[in-house]
């Protein structure tokens, strides 16, 4: 069934605060599940990602890794990364499908200035804006996960969207249709939680007695999540162990912009007082400047007695009496 994509917060705007329990709009709430264990790092899914996208390619280059390119980028918003550790004296593959966890409280929303750039639908997905993105970036440095990416030539942040545009078609995100092992499972929030304890009950039968379920609640949990078999080693999978995100920057620029609009408003108020009580600034026609306005008037020497004129070089002497 097709999603009506019902907006539940937009950045830069009073409806980041609104409770989520009044935007429910009965609609589903999707989630990716990545089963890691499961994943044979094929990249079947980066390419399908591109494909659907219209990426483009990139140049790529080897660098000691089976990874196809070093990280993410502005054409490559899915990566298959590989680490390669040591795990009870074995070598392990450990990989990951890094692309946008699509937070329940999204810290790159939180973090934009401006308006409608980045919209978070009720069905979970965060999409970027490009029309309404400004190049600010805030959006990179309020990602706990550090996934946006800035494109220099266009100004502009971009990540993965979800495949969104098939999500309303009701379809399901191209890297989970192309996934040759089923290891990217798609359904319902509440299914995929499911799903992620019996995959985790099923590791942990198997001997990995650490395996766990990644949906930090410090961003009030994810719309991709993963099944890592080694929940004790997050920093190896590149998976930060105490995610936040906050809408406390959010919080301050809206107070921000209130405070400079009423600055703005008593300062108008202060200027049309003074025109009323005083009226305009004029300049006094009778000043005390020269007739060219070279510089201040001098002032006429005064009568001095002596001599004949008054410009004798001393005391007048007085006349003999008769």
């Amino acid at each position: 069934m097709a999603d009506s994509l019902t907006i539940r917060r937009v950045s830069a705007s009073p409806d980041a605060f609104i409770p989520i329990s009044a935007l429910r709009s009965g609609g589903p709430t999707y989630a990716k599940l990545v089963d890691i264990g499961a994943c044979i790092g094929c990249k079947g899914c980066e390419v399908a990602c591109k494909e659907w996208n219209d990426l483009g390619v990139e140049p790529t280059a080897n660098f000691g890794s089976y990874q196809s390119h070093r990280d993410l980028s502005p054409k490559t918003w899915l990566l298959m990364r590989f680490n390669e550790v040591e795990v009870d004296g074995n070598l392990n593959w450990l990989i990951k499908k890094d692309a946008c966890l699509h937070c329940e409280d999204p810290g790159c929303l939180f973090s934009c200035p401006a308006p409608g750039a980045i919209v978070q639908y009720t069905n979970g997905i965060v999409d970027f804006n490009q029309e309404s993105c400004i190049g600010c970036q805030y959006c990179v440095t309020g990602c706990p996960f550090d996934i946006p990416r800035f494109d220099a030539s266009t100004r502009k942040v971009s990540k993965c969207n979800m495949c969104v545009d098939r999500v309303e078609a009701g379809l399901e995100p191209a890297c989970v249709k192309t996934c040759p092992t089923n290891a990217i499972s798609w359904g319902s929030k509440h299914d995929m939680l499911a799903l992620a304890d019996q995959k985790v009950e099923t590791l942990q039968s198997r001997g990995y007695a650490n395996a766990a379920v990644y949906n930090p609640a410090g961003v009030g949990g994810t719309h991709m999540m993963y099944v890592v078999p080694h929940g004790d080693r997050l920093a190896d999978y590149s998976l930060p162990s105490d995610p936040t995100a906050s809408p406390a920057p959010m919080t301050g620029l809206m107070f921000l912009k209130r405070l400079g609009a009423w600055m703005m408003g008593f300062g108008v108020l202060g200027a049309l007082v003074h025109f009323l009580r005083y009226g305009p600034e004029r300049l006094d026609e009778h000043d005390d400047r020269g007739d060219h306005g070279d510089g201040p008037a001098r002032e006429a020497p005064s009568a001095r007695p002596g001599g004949h004129d008054g410009h004798g070089d001393g005391p007048v002497r007085e006349a003999p009496s008769a």
